[in-house]
């Protein structure tokens, strides 16, 4: 199995579809990687491919992971590029030449995949937002991959992105829905670390704490998750916020304007205020947290702070985008896009929490690694089955 991604940085989609790597091939499957760049500048944070976590995770596992060696987003942002030198041609068609089938992390990576004269081989497209149309040239990509037959599925996160991709007009039978998981040896509550994770950054062990874990992005809406920590913060006299990812840092000239615009006329706010960028060791962030926060506008599809959150003990409250409403259904809060709304929710998880606990660990099966693992392990193998026998894969069938 040949992997591609259009990079190595800071997002749920590439944790979810690493991890799927690593077990696979902690399963038996053989894998390798191809990354089209070595090194991605977005959200205000440089980022190499030797640098990532999941880079390092991969590479640890045995998991053999190479580069086209493209440096991206360095001058206007942009990821996407659509041609590609002899050079990459080739170094792309060796490495698919080795594979029976090649995934593609979302529908980005086909712009290479779909470049005239590599080899044919059967292509799974592993999609994870909710929001075809606004990923620019890249639905047309897909389009055209499966006109061509080179796809022989998409696997989908959530049933948000199999209801959205179908009605951009991928066909049905493609279409395979596998939830998001988490390993949950590493997602769990865990008392020391939530003291811990709280002492690092002076917080009292009794202080609510909300986090939020997102990139610095437009869908993430952060100026609303800002408001609806003003109004929070002013309320909860004790209360804390922590701010995970990429951007997430008093570095970033973009969220220093929001924090100021947000915290005006109470700066002694700002103090209760962590903003952390990216963090390596998320169990302990979420395993300090009473809340974990999700403001997001649009483009979610099963957003894994949700379940990395939950699976910790954090309450989830979150807006209506996306899986998320189902994902937080008996185990926290759905509010509309309304800062007074959000706050009050924040409190009332916080103080919740207890209550909600059992709810929380009677659900996780369900988010289980093991079970989306076993999922991907079972329709790749029939990928390749069919394919052999000339047959496609419908997505009727059962996983």
């Amino acid at each position: 199995m040949l992997s591609v991604y259009e990079g190595f940085f800071s997002g749920g989609a590439r944790i979810v579809h690493s991890d799927v790597v690593r077990g696979l091939a902690e399963g038996g499957q053989s894998h390798r990687v191809l990354s089209i760049h070595g090194e991605v500048h977005r959200e205000a944070t440089r980022q190499r491919m030797e640098d990532d976590a999941c880079y390092r995770s991969l590479t640890a596992g045995g998991v053999g992971v190479t580069s086209l060696g493209r440096t991206a987003g360095l001058v206007d942002g942009s990821v996407a590029a659509s041609v590609f030198s002899g050079p990459e041609l080739a170094g792309t068609a060796r490495a698919m030449a080795a594979a029976d089938v090649v995934l593609s992390l979302k529908e980005q990576p086909l712009a290479l995949l779909n470049q005239a004269g590599l080899p044919r081989r059967p292509v799974v497209v592993c999609l994870h937002r909710s929001d075809p149309q606004g990923q620019g040239p890249a639905l047309d990509e897909l389009r055209a991959a499966i006109a061509d037959g080179t796809v022989a599925a998409c696997v989908c996160c959530a049933e948000s992105t199999r209801a959205a991709y179908e009605a951009a007009g991928v066909p049905a039978e493609l279409l395979h829905v596998i939830p998001n998981g988490v390993d949950l040896l590493r997602f769990r509550p865990d008392a020391a670390a939530r003291l811990a994770f709280r002492a690092s950054l002076g917080i009292p062990p009794t202080a609510p704490v909300v986090v939020f874990a997102a990139r610095y992005a437009p869908m993430k809406n952060v100026p609303l998750f800002l408001r609806a920590a003003r109004a929070w913060l002013a309320r909860e006299g004790g209360g804390h916020v922590v701010m995970c990812g990429a951007g997430m840092t008093a570095a970033n000239p973009a969220l220093r304007a929001d924090l100021e615009l947000a915290l005006a006329g109470d700066p002694r706010l700002a103090d209760r205020v962590h903003p952390l960028g990216v963090r390596h060791d998320m169990e302990a962030v979420y395993a300090g947290a009473d809340v974990v926060a999700l403001t997001s506008v649009s483009g979610e599809a099963a957003p894994l702070c949700l379940i990395e959150g939950m699976m910790c003990g954090a309450v989830p409250v979150t807006t209506d985008v996306g899986d998320s409403a189902a994902i937080a259904a008996g185990h926290g809060f759905v509010t509309p896009p309304d800062p007074g709304a959000i706050a009050l929710a924040w409190s009332a998880a916080a103080a919740g929490r207890a209550d909600l606990a059992p709810a929380l660990a009677r659900s996780r099966e369900r988010f289980s690694r093991t079970r989306m693992i076993a999922a991907y392990a079972a329709l790749l193998d029939r990928v390749h089955a069919s394919r052999a026998g000339g047959r496609p894969v419908a997505a009727t069938d059962e996983l």
